[in-house]
């Protein structure tokens, strides 16, 4: 999500900087009973790669209810502004082919990634590793 943030203005980043998102649990879960204590926590909107320094974006529509510092109609308006940016920029997307012995890695800490149900009636199977570190900063 470097790229999505350098996309915008000048004034936009500055703007966004400023604040943060909650990020809750319960949100992919929407219709249906949420298992109990799912997380919610707080993030800045825009945060600093820990090893190269560069900002990224650091909000999703699979997670983030809203910013903290806007009212609800500001906060919808802004969040669907950078949701549609990032689901419909070309440049920000990598689409995977699978094949047999495919292996992926990225880095959640400056990408976000879907997975597209496209592949029935054949299988995949995905591991998941997280490596420890510090909470996302500005």
């Amino acid at each position: 999500m470097h790229l999505a943030i350098e996309m915008l203005s000048p004034a936009m980043q500055a703007f966004l900087g400023e604040l943060t998102a909650i990020h809750d649990g319960e949100i992919p879960w929407k219709g249906y009973q949420p298992p109990a204590n799912l997380p919610k926590s707080e993030h800045p909107v825009v945060v600093r790669h820990p090893e190269t320094g560069r900002r990224s974006l650091f909000v999703n529509s699979g997670f983030t209810s809203h910013i903290v510092q806007l009212s609800p109609g500001e906060s919808r308006t802004v969040l669907n502004m950078l949701f549609d940016l990032i689901a419909r920029e070309p440049c920000l997307s990598c689409r995977v082919r699978w094949e047999p012995n495919t292996l992926v890695f990225w880095d959640n800490r400056c990408t976000q990634h879907h997975a597209v149900w496209d592949y029935f009636p054949h299988s995949r199977y995905g591991e998941r590793v997280t490596i420890l570190g510090g909470r996302p900063q500005a």
